[in-house]
């Protein structure tokens, strides 16, 4: 029996608490498709590239973590770029779901987690604050490990380069925080926390130096590759949940 729309939205809704947060775009049902869902479709982002794959798949519903409208884009025509994504959408009456800081922050299927216990970090608990939310996740390293192997680490598991901006990077790390994509900013919070390590996706050229210069050992890993972990846990939740059938679609953006 096909999963209706409007479940999906529901058990979304239910699980990723959208109300909780002052996110930078609406969070749910952003384009309505068909009632019916048999197919849904993962991605990072709702680009042209992964909106024409979950079409070429079949995929009734298309969930991603950016997802269209954003406050800083303000009213748009639907023209060039914006309408190559949207227009698919319409035409082959593909649900589009988009779950930005919600997803960011899920104590289980949330980037800053599911990297957090990928990397071995224990004792996850809350962190960051955006407008009184925390958008990531804190947590310990047992044993310790240097700085330099952290970076080792992360750039196998996320497959992608890691840039380190350390102080020494034979430093043992222990307490970690984590925010995944563009949370450039966060390492000051670290640091506020008293904590040994930052990793996020993105890194500015003053945060090189005035990281290293406060103490924080801060991670850069690629806004894409720290935020592919959510949307696959949420995939594999939603299959899990009502048995449709579920596709990744990977992105090759190395941003």
């Amino acid at each position: 029996m096909p999963l209706s729309r409007n479940r999906l939205a529901e058990f979304l809704d239910a699980l990723l608490n959208p109300g909780a947060f002052a996110d930078y775009g609406p969070n749910g049902l952003q384009i309505e498709g068909r009632e019916e869902i048999r197919r849904v479709a993962f991605a990072a982002s709702a680009t042209a590239k992964s909106v024409a794959a979950a079409a070429d798949w079949g995929a009734d519903a298309l969930v991603v973590h950016h997802g269209l409208f954003w406050k800083f884009h303000g009213t748009r025509p639907l023209t060039g770029t914006f309408a190559r994504r949207v227009f698919p959408l319409v035409r082959h009456q593909i649900s589009l779901f988009a779950y930005h800081l919600p997803l960011d922050a899920h104590p289980e299927v949330g980037n800053a987690a599911v990297l957090g216990s990928l990397i071995g970090l224990s004792g996850q608990s809350p962190f960051g604050d955006h407008q009184g939310c925390p958008t990531g996740v804190r947590g310990v390293l047992s044993p310790p490990t240097s700085a330099g192997a952290l970076r080792d680490r992360l750039a196998e598991i996320l497959e992608h380069g890691v840039m380190l901006a350390t102080p020494d990077a034979s430093a043992l790390v222990s307490a970690v925080g984590i925010i995944t994509g563009g949370a450039n900013g966060g390492w000051a919070e670290a640091a506020k926390a008293g904590l040994d390590a930052y990793i996020t996706g993105e890194m500015s050229e003053h945060d090189w130096h005035e990281a290293q210069e406060a103490g924080i050992h801060m991670y850069a890993g690629g806004h894409n590759a720290t935020e592919r972990f959510g949307i696959q846990a949420l995939m594999e939740r939603v299959e899990r949940e009502f048995g449709v059938e579920c596709q990744f679609i990977p992105s090759d953006n190395p941003a």
